[in-house]
């Protein structure tokens, strides 16, 4: 079997660096220094992997709210906002263009509407609903509250990952059509797949919870995951980048609702 040499793994570990700051760069609003060489081409491998970034941050902020003993519903509620722009609103605004694109009965016409950049009536309250189900479901979820914050992002963005490698793109022009071109089946679905699968374990390694809550934990975002973007598929015929948010919006919003029966 060829041997790779030193100076070719090296040169691997900088490109794979330079993709992993790239995703940094796109799917958050993380300070970083302005640097040269950023590779976007693979970015959507790491998807999985800002989310549980910005999950980790959430929970560090829901635990210095609690030691500065803040309720839990404002303390909820702050932290959806948090969410919101950790990412730029990069998904949330997804979501709201899906929506005002589903208000349209005419198929034909709904990319057209999703491309109007004024928000429609459909779009506003998508995002109340949103909003609203996120805060209300974490303000009930008493325990594990990190772990689900960051279950909860790290498996939207799976179900994204998921989207962009099944199903068609119907913008070949549009921002999000480098993701499908350069997405590697299966190594960069499997990557994020079992990282979250090792985190969702963590209750029964770290805390002694039953098998059955580790297990509900990984198998709700399979499937969450797995069905948004389905859904959204049967609805447009495809996806593109609006619908991607909105697979990540949605299936972090209705994890956390699941979560509310678990902790």
């Amino acid at each position: 079997m060829k041997q790779l040499k030193p100076p070719c793994v090296l040169k691997q570990l900088f490109s794979f660096w330079q993709s992993f700051l790239a995703a940094i760069v796109f799917y958050t609003c993380l300070p970083l220094p302005r640097m040269q060489q950023l590779r976007f081409d693979r970015i959507a491998r790491f998807a999985p992997v800002m989310g549980l970034l910005v999950g980790v941050l959430l929970a560090g902020a829901d635990w210095s709210l609690q030691l500065l003993r803040m309720p839990v519903l404002p303390r909820s509620a702050f932290l959806i906002a948090l969410w919101i722009f950790l990412t730029g609103g990069l998904h949330f605004d997804g979501a709201m263009d899906a929506a005002d694109g589903l208000a349209v009965l005419d198929r034909d016409r709904r990319l057209q509407v999703m491309q109007d950049s004024r928000s429609g009536a459909f779009g506003v309250m998508a995002a109340i609903v949103i909003f609203s189900l996120k805060t209300f479901a974490l303000s009930e979820i008493s325990s594990f509250r990190g772990l689900g914050l960051m279950l909860a992002a790290g498996w939207g963005r799976w179900g994204q990952v998921m989207a962009i490698a099944l199903y068609p793109y119907l913008k070949p022009e549009g921002k999000g059509a480098f993701h499908k071109e350069h997405l590697h089946w299966p190594g960069d679905i499997l990557g994020g797949f079992w990282l979250l699968i090792g985190t969702s374990l963590l209750p029964r390694l770290l805390w002694g919870e039953k098998w059955a809550v580790a297990g509900g934990v990984a198998i709700a975002g399979f499937v969450l995951a797995i069905a948004v973007g389905y859904w959204f598929y049967r609805q447009f015929g495809g996806h593109t980048g609006d619908t991607y948010g909105a697979i990540v919006e949605w299936t972090e919003a209705f994890y956390l609702v699941f979560l509310t029966l678990l902790f």
